[in-house]
């Protein structure tokens, strides 16, 4: 369906809004990439398939590599879950297909099963600083957010830390409901590098796919991590 045809006065105002007023407003423009890579990982936490599948070209054209996309996706499920990021991989695998990139794509894996909660627990202290060095004893989950969520994700390559950070704050944001985690995942992005001003860039850059709501929540948890 034609949404221009059928949606005329609608898509003239949406299309004006997000894809020109929000991405030039002066002091708040992000690089094409970061912009796309944070617009797909909050495309993936609010749920929006058919928006993802519509952007996810965009962002290929406009310079994020396979590789950058399918490490968005797979680090999704650690906030997610599999049952909703599971659509946005078959959606990725299916885009991938129709646009001649082979798959699978090259692994990006540099832990192994004997040295992931290692691994994991550092990259936590290289976020989150030295009070994260034991936090993976504390229970059973907090030893498998270090080894898998950290361990096995994170320590990954094609994305750095701070981009990893990034969509991290852009997945919780886009869900809503995750306001203590969005602080302080907030603080850690602060902590690699991507300070107040830009976390502000990047909320107002996906404001068009989740809404004032969900963006004004989120400003607030950017503004509470800075203090």
């Amino acid at each position: 369906m034609d949404l221009h045809k059928t949606d005329a006065e609608f898509m003239e105002r949406f299309e004006h809004f997000a894809f020109d007023e929000v991405v030039n407003e002066k002091g708040q423009e992000l690089d094409d990439v970061i912009r796309y890579m944070a617009i797909l990982a909050t495309l993936i936490g609010c749920q929006g398939r058919e928006a993802f599948r519509m952007m996810l070209p965009k962002a290929l054209d406009a310079g994020m590599t396979p590789v950058m996309v399918k490490e968005v996706v797979y680090q999704s499920v650690d906030y997610l879950g599999f049952g909703r990021m599971f659509p946005f991989l078959e959606i990725t695998n299916d885009v991938f297909t129709e646009r001649g990139i082979e798959l699978p794509l090259e692994g990006q894996a540099v832990t192994t099963m004997e040295d992931r909660l290692e691994k994991g627990a550092q990259a936590q202290v290289d976020i989150f600083g030295d009070l994260m060095k034991d936090a993976w004893k504390n229970g059973h989950i907090n030893r498998w957010l270090a080894a898998n969520c950290f361990g096995d994700y994170y320590t990954r390559k094609g994305l750095n830390l701070a981009q990893r950070e990034m969509i991290t704050f852009c997945f919780l944001m886009a869900q809503g409901g995750c306001e203590p985690q969005l602080t302080s995942h907030a603080k850690g992005n602060m902590n690699l590098g991507n300070d107040k001003e830009f976390l502000i860039k990047v909320v107002s850059q996906c404001l068009p796919y989740i809404g004032y709501p969900r963006s004004l929540n989120a400003i607030n948890c950017v503004n509470k991590a800075a203090e």
